[in-house]
């Protein structure tokens, strides 16, 4: 489906997913990001749900090149312009600065809404003959196989491909936002679909598929902005803030005048079939089909070649006793505190309106971000975790370490995780060394998972994040979502009052493998990242959100990037 769902009582579920516009926004930074955005949030409205809050993951390459700032200045911009013009809120997220993202920045964009559980509306294509209507912007020529653009490596003529970077339009959206859900609240509807990757195709067969149905097209009905368009175009555009809508045969006209309220189109392109055929009318002739399934449900499965890089070894060799200690501690701490992965990112989410709509509990800065669900009194704290360095080490100890910290996130904030959505950032899986870093990762992911009990209910996969021939750290990012429940209090990271004690729960050891000490004062990425001990861990946050729960802790942070200093 187009997101997942978890249930938080009170007859409410929370929609969320994370979904990567890495390939877009480098090429085109500003409409990549922003269309990025746009994506997500029809993701989550799609559900039946009112998007409540925004997140975002992002990696940029060394800012002393002119580029990755263009690149920075670009993608914030871009994020901000879109989800400020829809009224939502952006209150959290990380950002992160490392050579290998030069040519290939990170753009990980999350939303959370919220829906009733028994009004959540799924992408089928149910009942035969039953109205196949196209509603939102006319299709234009932006975005032609931007999906094939995402699953390829770039080279020198990557600028060459911004025509396939989508064009967005956050107004537009709006109006989407608020007929879709106006027409949710009726009994019109049986399915409802995002148009997003590959546009009409993939919508229309995704749509059947799930039924077991087939679905006809007549692309002479489709709305366009440009003349001359081929039906290859047609059915392949990304034009943005677009749905496909399956309505009840004989509604629609109900569904017309919602749409024609909010001055948007609304044309019938087609209906349901019953021979699981997708088939494309032009002119009354046939120009395409083929069986649903095929496109949707029955593309190759493969078991890629996977092997542990040949530089591992020395890769993970560090011997501490090499590393002299430093004559000056406070030099030491002043450079760490003004790298860039551990400054302050003020700039960035000041750009974003995160007190829109009055809901936003913790702002951004602390551990997680918080929200209050105005229906139940309840309150959802989430957060977005990954760190590269540590995965590139060790893919399978990284992997775990990714749900582990933003478990502790959830736990610093009072909360109890509930489930995740993840963004899998490789770059290209054909090279068995590339493959073997992705296979490690899912499988300590695994473990963490189940460690914390926690469910993955959404997702996506970004591949071939690579210039040149040269990728990117393996960079699985964790969007975790959490609890409060109803008169418990929750907790931010900052100290409260003079005389309040401070503890460190659990052990430290001498582990520098991978930590921005050694990078930012040695200049090395090497070593092995810290072990992490899941049952532990488990014991350490549970142990933190009974303190917060009972009045005891008043503050908590995370020991995570540059350590107890930080």
């Amino acid at each position: 489906e187009n997101a997942g769902a978890v249930d938080i009582g009170d007859g409410l579920a929370a929609v969320f997913k994370i979904e990567s516009h890495n390939h877009p926004s480098f090429i085109e930074p500003y409409q990549g990001a922003a269309t990025g955005v746009g994506g997500i949030l029809r993701d989550i409205f799609t559900m039946g749900a009112r998007p409540i809050v925004n997140m975002n993951s992002l990696r940029f390459g060394n800012l002393d090149k002119a580029k990755n700032r263009y690149l920075l200045e670009g993608i914030v911009g871009g994020i901000a312009g879109y989800g400020n013009c829809m009224g939502i809120p952006t209150t959290g997220g990380e950002i992160y600065f490392e050579d290998c993202y030069d040519g290939n920045p990170l753009v990980n964009a999350f939303s959370l809404g919220i829906v009733k559980k028994d009004k959540i509306f799924l992408g089928t294509a149910t009942g035969i003959n039953n109205p196949v209507i196209y509603v939102g912007s006319r299709t234009g020529k932006d975005g032609i196989h931007g999906v094939t653009m995402a699953s390829e490596e770039f080279s020198e003529e990557a600028q060459e491909k911004r025509p396939t970077v989508q064009v967005g339009d956050p107004f537009t959206e709006k109006l989407l936002l608020e007929a879709c859900l106006e027409l949710m609240k009726k009994d019109f509807i049986v399915g409802i679909q995002d148009m997003g990757g590959a546009g009409l195709t993939c919508s229309s067969c995704e749509t059947a598929a799930r039924a077991g149905n087939g679905i006809e097209i007549d692309i002479d009905l489709v709305p366009l902005r440009e003349e001359g368009m081929e039906p290859y175009e047609i059915m392949l555009s990304e034009s943005q803030e677009r749905m496909l809508i399956i309505a009840k045969a004989g509604r629609e006209k109900e569904v017309k005048e919602i749409f024609d309220k909010w001055d948007l189109e609304a044309s019938v392109i087609g209906r349901v079939t019953g021979d699981g055929i997708m088939r494309v009318m032009k002119s009354g002739k046939v120009v395409a089909e083929i069986p649903a399934k095929a496109l949707a449900d029955e593309a190759p499965l493969y078991n890629r070649p996977s092997k542990r890089p040949d530089y591992q070894d020395e890769l993970n060799t560090l011997d501490l006793e090499k590393i002299d200690e430093p004559e000056n501690f406070n030099d030491i701490f002043f450079k760490i505190l003004s790298s860039l992965n551990i400054a302050n990112k003020a700039w960035v989410y000041e750009q974003y309106d995160h007190m829109v709509r009055i809901n936003s509990v913790v702002l951004p800065g602390s551990d997680a971000s918080v929200i209050r669900i105005i229906e139940s009194g309840k309150a959802l704290a989430m957060t977005l975790d990954g760190n590269g360095r540590y995965c590139f080490l060790d893919p399978f100890e990284g992997g775990k370490i990714a749900v582990a910290e933003a478990a502790r996130n959830i736990a610093c904030s009072g909360a109890k995780p509930l489930a995740i959505t993840n963004c899998l950032n490789f770059g290209n899986p054909e090279k068995p060394e590339i493959m073997w870093q992705l296979s490690k990762c899912v499988e300590g992911m695994i473990s963490a998972c189940k460690a914390f009990e926690v469910p993955v209910i959404s997702g996506n996969v970004s591949l071939y994040n690579e210039t040149m021939g040269e990728g990117i750290y393996p960079t699985p990012v964790i969007g975790m979502v959490g609890i409060i429940e109803k008169s418990k209090p929750y907790c931010t990271q900052w100290f409260k009052d003079d005389g309040d004690l401070i503890l460190l729960l659990g052990d430290s050891r001498e582990e520098l493998g991978g930590t921005e000490y050694l990078k930012t004062i040695h200049k090395m990425v090497k070593g092995v990242p810290p072990r992490c001990d899941l049952e532990t861990e488990k014991n350490i946050q549970n142990a933190c959100i009974s303190g917060i729960e009972n009045g005891i802790i008043k503050s908590a942070h995370d020991c995570s990037d540059g350590g107890i200093a930080i």
